[in-house]
């Protein structure tokens, strides 16, 4: 049983797609860019926004117009952020029920720190640590360890913590992090391709892992 859960954000507590495809393909288009399907953007996630737009840009960084539509997109990005984002479903009952049971949580992401923590506190308040992208301060993004080294550090005490993700790069960072992950089948890659990368442990619905929490209180 645990009593420490660490979340990736896209794909696993939040349904962010729709937004970052929106702001992918506003940045491409004012810079004369061929634009994607959502389901293209799909594919792009799960590295952190640099990634995401070298993927996105013809010719990734090699592209000149990589710079400014990389800002581009940022901008746009932090002021339609919650358009569209939502949690799935299950998952506000399952945050609010750990909190319940004593239980510490944190979000690690590629994401942004300050877009990151802007979503964590409007969307779940329970939460009390948020951890985004921040290689200036030292912390590298996943699958690095960093991210959670650095949440595990803030709640201060994590006997038995569990990370829970929906990508290869979930899978990755928790091995790294030396702890078991539990990866969740309604985010942004199939169970198909979570097998193949060494997924071992599902979550078909988020009440699946509220089966591995303990009760402190």
């Amino acid at each position: 049983m645990y009593d420490t859960f660490i979340f990736d954000l896209d794909g696993t507590l939040l349904d962010t797609l729709q937004d970052l495809a929106t702001s992918v393909n506003y940045a491409l288009a004012e810079y004369g860019l061929p634009t994607h399907s959502i389901d293209d953007v799909r594919q792009f996630v799960g590295n952190g926004i640099r990634v995401l737009m070298e993927r996105a840009i013809p010719n990734g960084v090699q592209n000149p117009l990589f710079d400014a539509t990389f800002a581009s997109f940022r901008e746009h990005y932090m002021r339609h952020s919650l358009d569209t984002t939502r949690p799935y479903d299950g998952i506000p009952e399952l945050i609010h029920e750990l909190k319940k049971r004593g239980c510490k949580m944190a979000v690690v992401s590629n994401k942004m720190m300050a877009a990151t923590q802007e979503l964590v506190t409007h969307f779940f308040p329970e939460i009390e640590v948020a951890i985004g992208e921040n290689e200036v301060a030292g912390i590298r993004k996943k699958p690095a360890p960093d991210t959670v080294f650095e949440a595990l550090r803030q709640l201060a005490i994590a006997r038995h913590p569990v990370y829970i993700g929906d990508s290869d790069v979930d899978i990755e960072t928790a091995r790294h992090a030396g702890l078991s992950c539990i990866s969740v089948l309604w985010g942004f890659r199939s169970r198909d391709f979570l097998t193949a990368h060494g997924a071992t442990t599902f979550a078909e619905k988020p009440s699946d892992i509220l089966m591995t929490a303990a009760i402190l209180k």
